[in-house]
């Protein structure tokens, strides 16, 4: 057998399964990566809702990160939630002294609620950290905390906060627009070397949706050593993540907003 592609998450816990370091390591599995993980915070969290987070130290996060690298090489890494300024710093000089060609940078600031999951010096310490990674996935609420503006309603508005995005750094763009619109479809933007495209699936009628933003972001990070581009990553990753979706009312996880279904391809129906 060859060896299989090995993905690092540096994100945090959540005990539900569906999102964070859960959902990434499932979405590595699910798509033939083999999952490795640093948690940066513990969460008291249900399909319901967070009740509680508590941060890892710095200096473990850094120890969990330099012990791993040291024995074990990595072919793709997704940041997640990182907690505080601290933290976020310290992973950027992780990369520093690391560079890698495969990082996905999910700013994770913002909740769906419309929550700050982050404080203003966290949020200035995650702008330093985007030139960092190969690409980012900010949702709509995060694209605008990034850039200290309102939230984008067209796919024009996107157009411009991806733009935006890039010139303060990024190298490449993902917005997650599910929430731009209700309609037909679930419009994301991908701003990449090439230039824009649109990527569209059918907008999935469930309330099953938790962990979707963690869940596109690994599925990226775990797709990108197995594919020729960011690009053909993007579009698998989405399709991937359609099919997680509808398949997640079959789950039937908790009383709230349960996770997508990770293996629908695999445990079937």
């Amino acid at each position: 057998m060859s060896r299989p592609p090995v993905a690092l998450t540096i994100a945090g816990s959540d005990p539900s399964g569906g999102a964070g370091v859960q959902a990434d390591l499932k979405t590595f599995s699910a798509l033939g990566v083999y999952g490795t993980s640093v948690i940066t915070a513990l969460t008291a969290q249900s399909t319901q809702g967070v009740s509680g987070v508590h941060v890892v130290p710095t200096e473990f996060v850094i120890a969990q990160l330099e012990t791993l690298v040291a024995d074990v090489r990595l072919d793709a890494i997704k940041i997640g939630m990182l907690a505080n300024a601290d933290i976020v710093g310290a992973v950027g000089e992780f990369l520093r002294r690391h560079p890698h060609e495969h990082v996905v940078l999910d700013p994770v600031m913002v909740a769906t609620s419309g929550d700050r999951l982050l404080d203003d010096d966290a949020v200035r310490a995650v702008r330093d950290l985007m030139p960092l990674a190969s690409l980012i996935t900010p949702n709509l609420a995060e694209a605008a905390a990034l850039l200290n503006t309102q939230l984008a309603r067209t796919l024009p508005d996107l157009r411009l906060q991806a733009m935006a995005l890039q010139e303060m750094g990024a190298q490449r763009v993902l917005i997650k627009g599910g929430h731009l619109k209700d309609g037909p479809e679930a419009v994301d933007l991908l701003l990449h070397v090439d230039g824009e495209t649109v990527l569209r699936a059918p907008r999935i009628n469930t309330v099953n949706t938790h962990g979707t933003g963690c869940t596109l972001s690994s599925a990226l990070a775990a797709l990108r050593p197995q594919r020729d581009s960011w690009l053909q990553a993007a579009l698998d990753a989405k399709r991937w993540l359609t099919a997680a979706l509808v398949a997640a009312d079959g789950l039937q996880i908790g009383h709230g907003h349960g996770p997508v279904h990770h293996f629908h391809e695999i445990w079937g129906h």
